[in-house]
Formats: C-alpha cells, sequence, structure tokens
C-alpha cells in the first residue's frame, strides 16, 4: 500500500488521519487513483477562510456555494451572511466546514475506486 504522505503531502492532521483509514485497503493503483481525483475535488481550508473574509466586503456566502451548501450561500448572500453573525461564525470555524465538505468527497471518491 502506498504511503498517504507521498500521495497527499498537502493534507494535514484530522484529515490525514482520515484519509489513510479509508486507503488503507486499497492497493498502489487504487490508492493512486484515489489520490488524484481527491485532490482534484477538495477544498483548501486556506481557500474557504479567504472567501469568507470576501463576506466582510457585502458578498457573503461565498464558502457556502464553494461546499455545496447553496441554500445557506443564497441565505448568507440575502441576509448579509446573516447581519454577519454567521459569517464571523464560519471565519471561527472555516477549517470545520473545509474538512466536512473534504470528508464527503473522499468518501464518494473511495466508493467509486472500489467500484473499479
Amino acid at each position: 500500500m502506498a504511503n498517504i504522505y507521498e500521495l497527499l503531502p498537502e493534507i494535514v492532521g484530522e484529515e490525514q488521519m482520515y484519509i489513510s483509514s479509508l486507503v488503507k485497503n486499497m492497493d498502489d493503483k487504487q490508492a493512486f487513483q484515489f489520490a488524484n481525483i481527491y485532490r482534484a475535488r477538495r477544498k483548501d481550508p486556506q481557500v474557504i477562510l479567504l472567501v469568507t473574509l470576501v463576506g466582510f466586503l457585502g458578498i457573503s456566502g461565498i464558502q457556502r456555494f464553494l461546499t455545496d451548501q447553496i441554500g445557506l450561500g443564497i441565505l448568507y448572500l440575502l441576509t448579509g451572511g446573516i447581519c454577519m453573525i454567521g459569517t464571523i461564525i464560519d471565519l471561527v470555524n472555516y477549517k470545520k466546514i473545509a474538512f466536512e465538505y473534504n470528508q464527503k468527497q473522499a468518501n464518494q471518491v473511495a466508493v467509486m475506486i472500489k467500484g473499479m
């Protein structure tokens, strides 16, 4: 089995442990395919942080659109990030927002790779 540190050096912490658990039963070819597809789909927490900061310029909710939470994105957009309170909360929780999205993507990719 390929080492997750070699396949995805950009992931750290909780995400790294989660991805390791997903690829532990994959052979090298599957793990390499997983890494390539997952890398293309994952969102970097720093990107989520930056687009959340854009909410303070008047365009709230972009981070929710990026993480496929369209309903919340529209709500934030129409309410000014729910009067900026939601934007501030997202600013504090940007890593959690990114991890939840990446976890969902990783599960989808793992199912797709195992089904091949």
